[in-house]
């Protein structure tokens, strides 16, 4: 089954300025992530409910919404993207 794929703005227009090889590995993932969603790893903790998916040092972090879609919240480098999506997410809920 494949899903609809959902992504913000904010994470699109990010998307449009990466370098083409990276642009172009972030497409291949999510088109892996919308073919079989659960491929990432199970977030723990303040994250839990979200997934991360790996590409080299970037991640992809999404959710499932109902059995119908994914919608990605970030894309960054591991470096900081858990504390960035932590932030984002408390934004969104308050």
């Amino acid at each position: 089954m494949v899903l609809r794929l959902r992504i913000p703005d904010d994470v699109a227009r990010l998307i449009r300025t990466l370098h083409p090889a990276i642009k172009k590995k972030v497409r291949a993932a999510l088109e892996t992530i919308v073919s079989a969603p659960i491929t990432g790893k199970a977030l723990k903790e303040e994250l839990a409910g979200l997934r991360s998916y790996r590409i080299g040092r970037l991640r992809i972090v999404y959710r499932l919404v109902g059995d119908q879609m994914v919608e990605v919240v970030a894309i960054g480098p591991r470096r900081y993207m858990y504390e960035e999506t932590f932030r984002k997410i408390q934004a969104d809920d308050g």
